[in-house]
C-alpha cells in the first residue's frame, strides 16, 4: 500500500461544498486533494486553504472540482489539483485527471475558498 500526501476536506467544508455542488453520480467521494503518491518521505505541504476554480463532468460518470492551491492548479506531474466529487458505476477516482485533461472544465467565478488539512494516508 502506498502513502499519499495531500489535503483532507474538513467535515464542515465538505458539507458546505456538497450543498453548493450536488453530486451528479451515486458514489460520493468529495474528501481530499492529492499532492503526491508514494509520498512516505515527502514533507507535507503547509497550505491550509485553497480555492475551487472549476468543475469537470464528462456526463458519463466522473465529476471533479478543480482546486487552486498556493496560486496554481498545476500539481507538478502534468495533472491538476482536484477533488474527485462523484463517480458513476464502474468508474474510479483515478479517472478524474483524465477527464479534466480531456474536456474543457467549467471555470467557477468567483472562486470559492475552501479550508484544507495537510495529511498523509494509505492508498
Amino acid at each position: 500500500m502506498q502513502v499519499i500526501s495531500g489535503w483532507k476536506l474538513p467535515r464542515e467544508a465538505r458539507r458546505n461544498l456538497l450543498e453548493r455542488f450536488p453530486p451528479r453520480y451515486e458514489q460520493v467521494v468529495a474528501d481530499h486533494v492529492t499532492h503526491r503518491y508514494d509520498a512516505g518521505n515527502v514533507p507535507l505541504r503547509h497550505e491550509t486553504s485553497g480555492e475551487i476554480v472549476g468543475e469537470a463532468n464528462d456526463g458519463q460518470g466522473v465529476q471533479a472540482l478543480v482546486v487552486c492551491i498556493g496560486g496554481t492548479t498545476d500539481r507538478g506531474d502534468g495533472s491538476r489539483y482536484h477533488i474527485t466529487w462523484s463517480l458513476g458505476k464502474d468508474r474510479r477516482a483515478v479517472e478524474s485527471n483524465d477527464v479534466i485533461k480531456a474536456i474543457a472544465w467549467t471555470a467557477i467565478s468567483p472562486a470559492i475558498s475552501v479550508e484544507l488539512q495537510p495529511e498523509k494516508w494509505q492508498g
